[in-house]
């Protein structure tokens, strides 16, 4: 079924140990502070839209046209309705589009 590879479980298991403590201590930090700094509360406020950029902008470009015109269209339903709408648009026009041009 599958070949399994113990260099491969230790890298998991590494890249687990290394990123454990930097998850925890920022949030160990945050919790001790009384009161976030102004950077530091936009700097959180940032997170969102930085999250979304890196998940939307790969597909976007190296997607097919099904994709851009999915993504444009639930953008544009996006800015007026809430975002359960605007992924159901999006699957919509994709679902669409491949039905009819094909993907």
């Amino acid at each position: 079924m599958f070949d399994f590879d113990p260099h491969m479980v230790m890298l998991i298991a590494a890249a687990a140990v290394v990123t454990f403590p930097t998850r925890i201590g920022g949030y160990i930090l945050i919790v001790k502070m009384t009161r976030l700094p102004p950077r530091v509360e936009a700097a959180l406020n940032a997170v969102p839209a930085a999250v979304l950029t890196t998940l939307v902008a790969p597909a976007f470009f190296i997607g097919g046209w099904d994709t851009r015109v999915a993504m444009l269209a639930a953008l544009l339903v996006g800015l007026r309705y809430p975002s359960t709408y605007m992924l159901v648009a999006g699957w919509i026009v994709v679902m669409a589009w491949r039905r009819s041009i094909g993907a």
